[in-house]
């Protein structure tokens, strides 16, 4: 992917270098005679209590590679040309004004308004605070663990989350939210799968007209992210793990059915094309 000597997004969050932590577990003597004296007084302690339970993040010196400093400003430029594209197809095809998101990068574990996350969950987008969070590490693990290497591998990876904004967006992430608890595990899993193809759907689309404003893919490109969908897969990653799968667990899709939902939206470039919820098959 040409990638090099562009601009990146202003729409970075950089806490690489941060550890967070509750206080919550281990309360200091002070705050609790702050919250007697309170009481003796005939105060209110909650908003001590509160503030005692909130995550506190601490600063450390950062030591970032070299290495994560340019996949660093990679996904940057990457997460610039989302904007780009966004901004153009929703007045164009949706009538809609984009609001951008926030990628927010991160090392080992990160507070975000759907709760802790360690580095292990993998990239992520909250659509509680419109942010995506990505450890840069996982670009290691999606060469090493999935085998899927490569630059546009890891676009795919931040495109797809991004998608997930999209969705957010438009009110589809919502409509499937409230579906929990009130349907079937099975059924719940169904419509996760359909959101997670519809968002792999979206990606493709941003890759098409990424390509055609900004000429951008190189060879091999499109067969590095088609790996990196093969690769995560439900059914190719229960394979690997537990060696064989259970359909009704899959919450993302088959690698083909991610593959295949990829690809039309690479071919269409039309987001009005991806309605997984309506289709029969998938």
């Amino acid at each position: 992917m040409r990638w090099q000597g562009r601009k990146g997004s202003d729409n970075v969050d950089d806490r690489r270098g941060q550890t967070v932590g509750r206080v919550g577990a281990g309360i200091g003597i002070g705050t609790l005679l702050l919250v007697v004296i309170t009481l003796l007084l005939g105060g209110d302690p909650s908003g001590l209590l509160n503030q005692a339970q909130q995550p506190q993040t601490q600063q450390r010196p950062t030591q970032t590679s070299q290495q994560n400093d340019e996949l660093a400003q990679f996904v940057s430029v990457v997460l610039q040309d989302t904007e780009d594209v966004w901004n153009k197809l929703f007045p164009s095809q949706l009538g809609k004004r984009y609001v951008e998101p926030t990628l927010v990068l991160f090392s080992g574990k990160v507070s975000s308004a759907c709760g802790y996350a360690s580095a292990a969950t993998g990239p992520f987008y909250c659509p509680g605070d419109s942010k995506v969070y990505i450890d840069l590490n996982f670009y290691q693990e999606l060469k090493n663990k999935f085998q899927a290497p490569g630059d546009f591998a890891m676009a795919y990876v931040v495109a797809h989350e991004v998608a997930h904004h999209v969705q957010n967006l438009l009110g589809i992430t919502s409509q499937v939210s409230q579906q929990r608890g009130r349907i079937s595990e099975k059924e719940y899993n169904d419509l996760s799968v359909r959101l997670e193809l519809q968002a792999d759907f979206l990606a493709g689309v941003w890759a098409h007209h990424n390509h055609k404003m900004k000429n951008v893919l190189e060879r091999g490109d499109i067969e590095e992210a088609l790996n990196a969908a093969h690769a995560i897969g439900d059914d190719t990653i229960q394979k690997k793990s537990r060696g064989y799968v259970v359909p009704d667990s899959f919450t993302h899709g088959t690698s083909e059915q991610r593959m295949r939902w990829f690809t039309k939206g690479l071919e269409t470039g039309d987001m009005r094309q991806g309605d997984t919820f309506g289709a029969r098959v998938l």
